[in-house]
């Protein structure tokens, strides 16, 4: 594979994944369910895995309320046509009641499908 290549992925990847977080604070489910696998789940730092229509549902009724981010550090290792992001963000959101600023960090994995990466599942951890 050339590096050329690796880099477009990578920064396929990149955009994907910001493309995300910028739609949560969009709220804007509908364009978040184009990029994210039908069985995408999300591990909460309560270790708490939430399937994606209970995470919409959330984002939609605002007990998931995303303010801003601001990147720390992120990775991307390609092997193929799968992805692992890594990202450190400080977070600020409200969630079930806590408005923060949250050190979230973001482990997701991407497969890319038909020339697009699509996110199968995000853990999140604090740093």
């Amino acid at each position: 594979m050339k590096m050329d290549s690796i880099e477009d992925d990578k920064s396929q990847v990149l955009d994907v994944t910001r493309q995300l977080t910028q739609l949560m604070i969009d709220k804007n489910t509908a364009a978040m369910n184009k990029i994210l696998d039908a069985n995408f789940t999300l591990t909460h730092i309560t270790g708490y895995v939430q399937p994606k229509e209970e995470w919409f549902s959330e984002i939609e009724s605002e007990r998931m309320k995303y303010y801003s981010y601001k990147e720390v550090k992120i990775t991307v290792k390609i092997d193929g046509d799968k992805a692992i992001f890594v990202g450190q963000n400080l977070l600020d959101a409200r969630i079930w009641g806590t408005r923060n600023n949250w050190r979230l960090q973001q482990t997701m994995q991407l497969e890319k499908r038909n020339g697009k990466w699509i996110i199968l599942k995000s853990v999140a951890t604090t740093f």
